[in-house]
């Protein structure tokens, strides 16, 4: 898109008094010195709200893998409490555009170079403008955010509205740390900092691994806000952006950009929630949750589109199992890896996974969509992926055994008892396979229960199984995933 040099109309409002309109939205002004979009302006209810940018991967092909290449992106965040009017310009005149993910069945009225849509409940919505689906604009509609903490309280660590720069800060037991709306917490290098040095796979280039830009360690954590988390100023595969070890612990609201590797791993934890956080990434190994090694996890109402995996499990040797584990109403873009899956890391046994009620709102990856992704020897069961929504994929469904770069045990592991259930699919050729190992490592107890792919029930002939595969069920029931269900706004116990 060309540079913006538009000024804001401002957008048709709400018919409801001018005060109630006033106090169902809140923005933020964006803290001096941070970069904000050329491409979109954005009112919400008359309120401007301030469009930042973020990188993503290049549409190239032969650009996504090169640590220097990227793609910008724009989005904006805000507080609702009842419906808004939101109004988009744009640097040029628009000629079509959707909304997505299109459960939502929203609709936006063009004019010019401007759209405006109606937003009745919180979530992230994405609008491509002409069909440029990488130089997207990102809504982050919030629900309202319970009140703030004092600055001046000893348990908490405050960042109000500005830019903040942090080395790497350390969160101990029945501490909150809190992201201002407004402000920006800047991961960088400290030049004292202590690091861990090893050579990159081409064995030409040292790599320096430094401690996350925050870690939670220990028991009754918070981190939340309106805020963004930073990891642009570090240097690639330098540092995750946060880390939860521990127990207890809930992170909501904020936004994760740039992430120089993993955006958010929780390792070896129990009773952990994230909740509405916004992950935009371009960086290679920038996934954005690893759920590592823990148990009773959920991850709800979130956003993600990184390089690499989005939510995925997986499990370190002599760390423990992860079991109990929620993703559930989350809208994905995969720009190169997996959606939702299971592995490749897999030593430890993983058991009882939950992947239901999302929207994948695009697949551009190399790997799979929905994956169990073996290549080691622990035992995985009662996986589920339900109530799923994918209106963008290639390869659809994989469910794996075998070695691969990330094997570590010389043995092989099992997979057994898969459920795909209520699922829609649109995409070209939405492969499925699955691959057992050999007779004693084999894929096993999977069941496919109202898959629709293009708009047709799954045929047996979709699927495709070598010998090691055991006992496959294909009920042609139909599909209900693409309605949306109504958001569940609390977390369950």
């Amino acid at each position: 898109m060309s540079l913006f040099v538009s000024t804001v109309v401002a957008c048709a409002l709400l018919a409801v008094p001018e005060g109630a309109q006033k106090e169902t939205v809140t923005v933020w002004p964006a803290p001096a010195g941070e970069a904000l979009s050329k491409d979109f302006l954005v009112t919400v209810n008359d309120k401007p709200s301030p469009v930042y940018v973020a990188r993503v991967p290049p549409k190239e092909k032969a650009q996504r893998d090169a640590a220097s290449a990227y793609a910008e992106v724009a989005f904006t965040t805000f507080d609702m409490a009842g419906p808004v009017t939101v109004l988009v310009t744009c640097s040029r005149p628009i000629t079509s555009a959707r909304v997505l993910p299109s459960s939502r069945k929203i609709v936006p009225k063009i004019q010019g170079r401007q759209l405006t849509i109606t937003v009745l409940e919180p979530g992230p919505l994405t609008v491509e403008v002409d069909d440029d689906w990488v130089h997207s604009l990102h809504l982050f509609a919030n629900p309202p955010e319970e009140p703030s903490p004092s600055p001046n309280d000893p348990q908490v660590i405050y960042f109000g509205p500005g830019i903040h720069e942090v080395g790497h800060l350390e969160v101990g037991s029945g501490k909150t740390v809190y992201l201002a709306g407004g402000c920006v917490v800047r991961g960088v290098i400290q030049p004292d900092e202590p690091y861990h040095s090893s050579r990159s796979v081409a064995g030409k280039a040292e790599r320096r691994t430094y401690s996350p830009t925050i870690r939670l360690h220990g028991a009754g954590i918070t981190l939340r806000g309106r805020g963004i988390l930073d990891g642009t100023a570090c240097p690639h595969h330098a540092r995750n952006l946060q880390m939860v070890e521990g127990s207890g612990i809930r992170v909501e609201g904020i936004v994760l950009r740039d992430s120089s590797t993993w955006n958010l791993p929780i390792r070896r934890s129990e009773k952990v929630t994230v909740q509405n956080i916004k992950v935009l990434g371009y960086r290679g190994n920038s996934d954005g949750i690893d759920i590592c090694n823990s148990r009773n996890v959920v991850v709800e109402r979130c956003f993600l589109r990184t390089w690499d995996d989005l939510i995925v499990v997986k499990t370190d040797r002599g760390q423990g199992e992860a079991k109990h584990i929620v993703a559930r109403d989350c809208v994905l873009w995969n720009e190169v890896a997996h959606a939702l899956s299971v592995g490749a890391e897999l030593r430890e046994n993983v058991d009882d996974v939950l992947f239901t009620d999302c929207d994948v709102i695009h697949d551009k990856g190399r790997e799979w969509t929905l994956r169990v992704f073996h290549c080691d020897s622990a035992r995985v069961s009662h996986v589920r992926f339900t109530n799923l929504r994918i209106e963008d994929s290639r390869r659809l469904i994989s469910l794996w055994i075998n070695k691969a770069v990330w094997t570590r045990d010389e043995e092989r592991g099992h997979i057994d008892g898969v459920v795909f259930d209520n699922i829609t699919a649109a995409g070209n050729p939405l492969a499925i396979e699955l691959r057992g190992f050999d007779d004693s490592h084999v894929v096993e107890n999977v069941v496919f229960r109202a898959v629709v792919l293009n708009g047709r029930p799954l045929a047996a002939a979709d699927v495709k199984a070598n010998s090691f595969v055991r006992n496959v069920t294909i009920d042609a029931a139909s599909a209900t995933a693409s309605v949306r269900p109504a958001p569940t706004r609390q977390p369950q116990p």
